[in-house]
């Protein structure tokens, strides 16, 4: 299923946005994503630790869950708002799922503004920036530079 996921297709391809980031001095330039035992051994998951003896290990641990368990329970309730999302996903093409579960996201925002309580003063402007000094990002859309990179960058995503 993994392989049919435009995610790690556009990592593979060099179509993803480019990141940079340093962490205790190592820099990174691949995305890491949160996942639990039943992925595979990949270089870009960031698994539970099982059994932490450290403290900062156990802090990491804890708060990996808690963000695991905050996107699952996002599907519980557009689960439970939307019977589309229920159903079986494997019957469905990409594109087609990609597109209900946007616009399951933007339904329920909307559910959820309309049910705000009238009374209550809501800015809804969603550019604002909050006095936050955050750089807009730059996405790159290249198109690959070969197969060999196509090879070399799903490998690196597995390894």
């Amino acid at each position: 299923m993994l392989e049919r996921s435009h995610i790690f297709n556009d990592l593979a391809e060099g179509c993803a946005p480019v990141v940079h980031y340093s962490i205790n001095g190592h820099d990174y330039t691949m995305r890491f994503y949160l996942a639990d035992g039943i992925y595979p051994k990949w270089a870009i998951f960031v698994k539970t630790i099982i059994a932490p003896q450290r403290h900062k290990q156990k802090l990491f641990a804890v708060a990996q869950e808690v963000y695991r368990k905050d996107v699952e329970c996002a599907f519980g309730v557009l689960q439970a708002r939307f019977a589309i999302v229920r159903g079986l996903a494997r019957f469905f093409h990409l594109e087609t799922l990609q597109k209900i579960m946007k616009t399951c996201v933007i339904l329920h925002n909307m559910l959820v503004e309309d049910e705000r309580d009238d009374n209550e003063v809501v800015d809804l402007d969603y550019e604002q920036i909050d006095g936050v000094d955050n750089p807009l990002m730059q996405l790159l859309h290249e198109q690959s530079d070969g197969f060999m990179s196509y090879i070399v960058r799903y490998g690196r995503i597995r390894d």
